[in-house]
């Protein structure tokens, strides 16, 4: 995962606590999760999309 290990991602969000507080850090986390599902949803569309295309071809 980019080369980040457990060391790494803890420091993270350490920094991440101070920046924002505890309190926002919910909120945040939910919206990137929501991003990444998203995210992940239009590039199994596009590549089904895709394959659908090249099956048509054939």
């Amino acid at each position: 995962m980019f080369g980040l290990g457990i060391p790494e991602l803890i420091l993270i969000l350490v920094i991440a606590l101070v920046i924002f507080g505890p309190s926002k850090l919910p909120e945040i986390g939910q919206s990137i999760g929501k991003g990444i599902k998203e995210f992940k949803k239009a590039t199994e569309e596009d590549v089904t999309e895709n394959v659908k295309k090249l099956d048509d071809n054939e």
